[in-house]
């Protein structure tokens, strides 16, 4: 299970990363958000070490959520050095999402 991402804990576990971050926006009520959840739970477990895999659900947490101007859901940012280095608006394939993220560990 990917780790839980929210307003009090996102500056520790995301911004100060030492390890790029892909972080899931995402809302129960949310259908498309139902169909990413397990393919970003797999690359947790996938890039255990490697990388950050997170979620972060955007009406529990809204500070975050707007703060970067999430207008759509699932929205998948890649952070590295605390910083966007990418992004990916809705439900795409598990590889769509792994290359974007071996790009960061390279």
């Amino acid at each position: 299970m990917a780790l839980e991402i929210t307003d009090k804990n996102f500056e520790e576990l995301v911004l100060k990363s030492d390890k790029p971050v892909l972080l899931d926006f995402w809302a129960e009520w949310c259908g498309p958000c139902r169909m990413v959840g397990p393919v970003v739970d797999e690359l947790h477990k996938e890039y255990d070490g490697k990388a950050v895999i997170g979620k972060l659900n955007v009406d529990e947490n809204p500070k975050v959520a707007t703060e970067y101007g999430i207008m759509s859901i699932p929205a998948l940012l890649y952070f590295k050095n605390g910083q966007v280095v990418d992004k990916q608006v809705g439900a795409v394939p598990k590889h769509i999402l792994a290359n974007k993220l071996d790009a960061q560990l390279a």
